[in-house]
């Protein structure tokens, strides 16, 4: 597993101490959105199609430390926008190492080194790099609508490791994808020497400028079972292995969707971090004021159809983790055998590799695709 015995432990500990307390609804992970702006401008991204006044807005160091103990999570999560633009950033990861939160500080790694080199941030147990990479070097610019942001960002993550930092990374599949690809991806990830790898599939965002490559429940499912089974040692998943299993089709989960609430400049964002129905003034008015049966898969609700985003479904499994023995014994046998040997997915495995994918299915669709394989003169 990719994560310090530390951190599951104050997780583990959080969580029983919610259930024995019979608090049905409690966060896990705080999404605290400090601001909106970024240096990139990708497809599958629809948080900087805001105004340029409401992207100009960032929250204060003080809104931040106040919703992180309003809310009371353990674990917060600091993605955007790019938080690294925040000019804040530094005091509010100090405030909350104080307060010995496990930080995941979301970042394109575009101005990384920078920050490294200038000793913004100093090496701590409370705070983690989770690196936005996409893929290999074509898939993941292609990704992000840039040429050379994977090069930066691995150059950024070899100078965080080098540093001690702890680093993870944060990986979001469209439909497309190329799972052999994805686990040569893996490969490149662990040869840097990062922590742990997060993988999730997209979530449709209305306001995602390509609307054309969202994965559906099936197609998510027949997608990570590919990728997931037949495991090399070496692959570390900074996740619950119930959640990954849940992706590979191997269990049925029910969203949690106040599980990872978001907070922003407009304030507690109604009902979850991927959805936004208006605001809450404070986190209990966001738990007791929203009506949570109109939300999830089996709801009925046409925006959460085809969602299993970790943000929705990961804090169901860990919840499941410790709900009784099935949980407990689930997620040990999940750990422990975690190689999940599929000839079957070996197979489709190899019919994939005959496929387009990625850019090169964009590609195909456009008719451009003849043009790339024909043969110079």
């Amino acid at each position: 597993m990719g994560v310090p015995i530390s951190q599951m432990w104050t997780v583990a500990s959080y969580v029983l101490k919610q259930r024995f307390a019979g608090r049905k609804r409690y966060p896990l992970v705080l999404m605290l959105e400090p601001l909106f702006r970024c240096n990139l401008a990708c497809a599958g991204c629809g948080k900087i199609q805001y105004p340029a006044h409401v992207l100009k807005r960032q929250l204060t160091v003080k809104e931040c430390v106040d919703a992180v103990e309003e809310c009371g999570t353990p674990m917060v999560s600091i993605p955007g926008g790019e938080p690294l633009l925040h000019p804040d950033i530094k005091e509010i990861v100090q405030a909350l190492v104080a307060r010995k939160k496990y930080i995941y500080l979301c970042t394109n790694a575009l101005l990384l080194q920078e920050k490294l080199e200038a000793g913004t941030f100093k090496p701590s147990k409370y705070l983690t790099f989770s690196v936005h990479m996409d893929g290999q070097e074509e898939n993941h610019d292609f990704a992000v609508c840039r040429e050379g942001t994977y090069k930066k960002a691995v150059d950024g993550i070899r100078l965080a490791v080098k540093m001690g930092f702890r680093v993870t990374t944060n990986t979001t599949l469209f439909e497309g994808a190329d799972p052999n690809s994805v686990r040569e991806f893996f490969d490149e990830m662990m040869a840097l020497g990062v922590e742990g790898m997060m993988i999730s599939p997209g979530y449709a965002y209305d306001k995602a400028p390509d609307q054309s490559g969202f994965l559906k429940r099936k197609e998510t499912n027949e997608l990570f079972e590919m990728i997931l089974s037949n495991r090399k040692k070496g692959w570390k998943f900074n996740q619950s292995p119930l959640f990954l299993e849940f992706l590979m089709g191997k269990r049925t989960y029910e969203c949690t969707p106040w599980g990872m609430p978001a907070y922003n400049v407009f304030g507690w964002q109604k009902p979850c971090y991927l959805l936004q129905e208006g605001y809450a003034d404070t986190f209990q008015e966001l738990i007791d004021e929203t009506d949570w049966a109109n939300y999830g898969h089996e709801s009925g609700n046409a925006k959460c159809a085809n969602c299993m985003v970790h943000s929705g479904y990961e804090a169901t499994a860990v919840d499941h983790t410790f709900s009784g023995f099935q949980g407990i014994w689930g997620n040990i046998k999940a750990i422990v055998f975690n190689r999940y040997a599929n000839p079957g997915a070996s197979k489709m495995l190899k019919a994939e590799s005959a496929k387009p994918h990625g850019p090169m299915k964009h590609l195909v669709q456009l008719g451009l695709a003849q043009d790339i394989h024909r043969p110079a003169a």
